[in-house]
């Protein structure tokens, strides 16, 4: 009887545990703070202005840390021969 309830502990504690760590895992993917992808510096390629506010919503970020411009129709571009970290 005692072996059993020992069993039954780490089983329980086993199924805690798997749940705990699925739990942030699913939230990473949850469509209200997930937005998906990444900006490189210095390419655009697939980027989504409107899914980073927190890049294109600031110019002078976006050029001195990704190497990107605002034209004056309100496109992105990236700034010639933009090498920020090579």
């Amino acid at each position: 009887m005692k072996r059993l309830k020992i069993l039954l502990a780490l089983a329980l504690a086993m199924a805690v545990g798997i749940l705990g760590a699925t739990s942030p895992a699913s939230a990473y993917t949850d469509p209200r703070y997930y937005r998906g992808g990444f900006v490189k510096p210095c390419s655009l390629d697939g980027v989504n202005p409107v899914y980073h506010p927190e890049i294109f919503g600031n110019p002078i970020l976006a050029r001195d840390v990704y190497g990107f411009v605002q034209a004056r129709d309100g496109s992105w571009h990236v700034i010639p021969n933009c090498r920020l970290y090579n």
